[in-house]
């Protein structure tokens, strides 16, 4: 059975800025004693090439006699988590050589044409099995000699650790099944009192995937097997066009670790096969402060500038024209065309910011740690839901401010523009959690942006230094780079160049399966986006005003998302460069998934240049002395 695409992937949090690992209270750590069970469960399967995770059952695995599924929080069904028990017998500390999964040891499992044609069919998509130990995932260990110098006689092997193992490996146009798993557990023995039994915990879950033909695993009636030598063992094939025949075996080696169990993660967080480029991170860091220190001096110059020469004029006498932003005083504040989705899509911005700045921040000092699966997703879904207040509340007043009248229609639109387009594609999503999240969306959301929106229609609106005049006043012919959109492909690069290589990272972690967790560095990235976008804003929104063209209240929402442009941009690149799928539905959930991102980005920035361009504009008019 499939299960639901998987959307963000962000569990396995901690921050790496503030680089010591820590688990957070309430996350207790089990202590085994020897031959106490370990108990092996199975989670998905998943492919960067289909995007489409499945159910482990969904192949003909070894099945226990009893099935039983773990309940789920939200993130882990978002995330396409179906935890499950397998049959795999472990006991600490207990080695196994070789033993048969299934009931019958001496009779081998026979896999019908139609579940050979699918075991082939997903290691033909390049599948990944997932399983977890004491809520460890399993981990492939890869080794290879580094590119270090030559002078270093003895080459010493890199290792790395890819998550999950492979179902199988293509040679040629056959297909072969990993039939044999040797697991490798590491335990950690704790302290203890003189007379006490020593115990145990588990601190690293590694796998060694083989393919073993059926008449090379020697099997007997107590399910006992032996392995065959490596150089003399044939993989086991399986043919799509007819029955095959195999046996599920494993082994069990266990090997005492220095690692403590608060550190167990630090291997995991590390599997990425992209070194972390510390030097190009902080170098965006540094160009985008240099660049907005530099636009802040120059239009703090030239406002200042500019103000001391209107109020002079106006000491003076009327005998020089006026020109410049100071003419369209009397429209700047004119409410714009459609006030209500405007006011609407701002509120949905103000929601997201504020549930991102709050998850960003608490999974920075690690509140949300790797063990918590789907943590992070649940944590965003329902701050979302609660910030509806916030959003309402800053809809409603600005509503209010644009001469807005009809206070339930916003609420309601409020409340269902931007969540409606979100939900809408979620038809991957099973139907209980569907219901599950109509409900929090009805019940939660819905009447916190209704309370949010009434308590800000309610408030005196937002106070505008100068008044509107009756009669519109004619805008002039613009120039061609006063054009809507070369101003958003201007407004967008600065933003975008601040948090482009995180994105790689974040991109990594949502299709490539793998851990995303430098928060520390996110929130410093998140900081300043915010800072960029605002400054960005209030340029575009200067020369706009100096142009005499008043019309900037939607114009500036949509050239501060301009950075969304590029993600968009990077995305489809990433499509091309970095991923290999090249099917259809892989690729219209790929890029249906990130027209919503992009939408969620544009939304943010937009929200945060809006709000920096309108404090800009009321408090330029607020210096001027306008008779």
């Amino acid at each position: 059975r499939q299960l639901p695409s998987s959307e963000l992937p962000f569990s396995a949090l901690r921050s790496v800025l503030f680089c010591n690992s820590f688990y957070v209270p309430g996350v207790a750590p089990i202590n085994f004693h020897r031959n106490d069970p370990v108990e092996i469960k199975a989670v998905k399967l998943t492919s960067s090439r289909t995007q489409l995770p499945y159910e482990y059952y969904s192949l003909p695995f070894c099945q226990p006699t009893k099935i039983t599924y773990k309940a789920e929080n939200l993130g882990e069904v978002l995330r396409g988590d179906r935890i499950v028990n397998t049959p795999f017998q472990v006991s600490m500390s207990v080695e196994k050589k070789c033993e048969v999964l299934c009931n019958l040891p001496n009779k081998p499992v026979t896999l019908t044409v139609e579940q050979s044609k699918l075991i082939a069919e997903r290691i033909r998509e390049d599948y990944y099995v997932h399983l977890i130990a004491d809520n460890l995932p399993v981990a492939t260990r890869l080794e290879f000699y580094s590119s270090r110098e030559e002078e270093e006689k003895k080459k010493e092997k890199d290792v790395q650790f890819e998550h999950g193992y492979r179902l199988g490996f293509m040679d040629g146009n056959k297909f072969y099944l990993h039939n044999h798993l040797s697991f490798i557990l590491y335990y950690h023995r704790e302290d203890v009192e003189e007379n006490q039994e020593p115990t145990y915990r588990v601190v690293r879950f590694e796998v060694i995937p083989q393919s073993i033909k059926l008449e090379d695993l020697k099997a007997d009636e107590k399910g006992l097997c032996t392995l065959p030598e490596a150089t003399g063992s044939a993989p086991q094939e399986i043919d799509p066009s007819k029955e095959n025949q195999l046996l599920f075996t494993y082994s069990v080696h266990w090997e005492e670790s220095d690692i403590k169990w608060a550190s167990r993660w630090d291997t995991y967080l590390t599997m990425s096969d992209v070194q972390i480029h510390w030097f190009s991170i902080i170098n965006s860091v540094v160009v985008v402060f240099f660049l907005s220190g530099i636009l802040s001096m120059i239009i703090i110059r030239t406002l200042r500038k500019d103000i001391a020469n209107y109020n002079k004029e106006d000491d003076i006498e009327d005998t020089m024209e006026e020109s410049g932003w100071k003419l369209v005083h009397g429209d700047v504040f004119r409410p714009p065309q459609y006030p209500m989705i405007l006011s609407s899509l701002l509120g949905s911005g103000i929601q997201l910011f504020c549930m991102i700045l709050i998850v960003i921040f608490v999974a920075m000092l690690g509140m949300l740690s790797p063990s918590s699966r789907g943590a992070l997703m649940t944590t965003a879904c329902f701050l979302f839901m609660f910030m509806g207040v916030f959003g309402g509340f800053f809809a409603g007043r600005l509503y209010r401010t644009l001469k807005g009248h009809r206070w339930k229609k916003g609420a309601f639109c409020t409340a269902t523009l931007y969540p409606g387009v979100v939900f809408g594609p979620r038809s991957a999503v099973p139907f209980p959690t569907m219901v599950a999240l109509l409900c929090m969306w009805f019940g939660i959301s819905l009447p916190l942006v209704y309370l949010g929106y009434y308590f800000g229609f309610r408030k005196q609106p937002y106070d505008n230094p100068v008044r509107t005049n009756q009669i519109p006043r004619q805008i002039p012919e613009q120039r061609w780079y006063m054009n809507k959109f070369v101003g958003i492909l201007m407004a967008g690069i600065l933003p975008f160049g601040a948090m482009f290589i995180e994105l790689f990272f974040i991109f990594s972690a949502i299709w490539e399966n793998q851990f995303y967790y430098l928060f520390g560095f996110l929130f410093l990235v998140f900081i300043i986006l915010v800072v960029s976008c605002s400054q960005i804003s209030i340029v575009m929104v200067y020369f706009q005003l100096c142009a005499e063209d008043y019309r900037w209240w939607w114009r500036t929402f949509l050239v501060s998302g301009g950075s969304a442009f590029y993600v968009l941009i990077y995305a489809v690149f990433y499509f091309v460069n970095k991923l290999d799928i090249v099917e259809f539905i892989p690729s219209l959930l790929y890029f249906g998934y990130t027209a919503l991102m992009v939408l969620s980005f544009w939304l943010l920035t937009g929200t945060i240049g809006f709000y920096a361009a309108y404090m800009f504009v009321r408090k330029i008019y607020a210096a001027v002395k306008i008779d």
